[in-house]
């Protein structure tokens, strides 16, 4: 049996790599494993940054801590048969609602939203679109405070899963 390709999904990390390399160290030396890397802002540092961190290509937006102008503010990428709105969220109002990034993500084709700014994981279905947030893999602030992570499986026919990983 063929296994599914993975992509690692974190969001503000505030500059603290620390669990995000271990992280990553689990899909091999340099997340050799892993298809990709998305990154959804306060990283506090650059694409070429997170970059140095993998062997995979990687995407990622710019957050509100963020100064890095080779950042985007959101970007539209496909993942498997899908396509998600990626984008930190701060832009959007994502405390209040995600209303505004599931019509962005409808507007653009996009059957999933990707983003972080909460420091708290969530998976829910809104409108039709899979609304997604792997919380903080640094700064946690769900009850318990653990550190939590993303990891989008591509299984054989390009469908997507996804799960959310506590460290």
């Amino acid at each position: 049996m063929k296994t599914s390709k993975k992509i690692l999904v974190v969001s503000d990390t505030h500059g603290n790599d620390t669990n995000l390399k271990k992280v990553i160290s689990l899909f091999g030396e340099k997340g050799r494993e892993l298809e990709m890397l998305i990154h959804l802002g306060d990283s506090y540092g650059s694409r070429e940054q997170i970059q140095s961190l993998v062997d995979c290509p990687v995407e990622a937006v710019r957050g509100n801590g963020d100064f890095s102008p080779d950042l985007p503010i959101s970007n539209i990428i496909p993942i498997g048969r899908e396509k998600a709105f990626i984008t930190h969220g701060h832009r959007y109002h994502c405390k209040m609602s995600t209303e505004l990034m599931v019509d962005m993500a409808r507007d653009n084709n996009a059957s999933m939203v990707l983003f972080g700014h909460t420091h708290v994981p969530m998976a829910e279905m809104v409108s039709g679109v899979l609304v997604l947030n792997p919380g903080s893999i640094s700064l946690p602030r769900q009850d318990g405070h653990r550190p939590t992570y993303m990891v989008l499986s591509i299984r054989e026919d390009n469908s997507v899963d996804y799960s959310i990983v506590t460290m």
